[in-house]
């Protein structure tokens, strides 16, 4: 089967009880000082853009999930990820 080209968006964030020191900050030195009191929370994450070569979207997904546990690039005690899009580049 040959391979197509894909783009996978994953958005990476702070579990909801993790401590999330750059909302912190964003909230307390940004948005309070400059008058915007009503924003009650703030969370900040990670997003990345994966261009990569699969059989089908579902072998795309798969890739995307293991590299992101594998190799670790988030911390599955402290953060989620979810796929955002993935889609055949055109």
């Amino acid at each position: 089967m040959a391979l197509q080209e894909f783009i996978v968006e994953v958005i990476i964030t702070n579990k909801e009880k993790a401590r999330d020191p750059t909302g912190e900050t964003i909230k307390r030195d940004l948005l309070a000082k400059k008058g915007y009191d009503m924003v009650s929370n703030v969370r900040s994450g990670q997003y990345l853009r994966f261009n990569l070569n699969a059989e089908n979207e579902v072998r795309a997904k798969d890739i995307v999930e293991d590299l992101l546990n594998k190799l670790r690039i988030f911390n599955p005690v402290t953060q989620n990820f979810k796929i955002l899009k993935l889609q055949k580049e055109s």
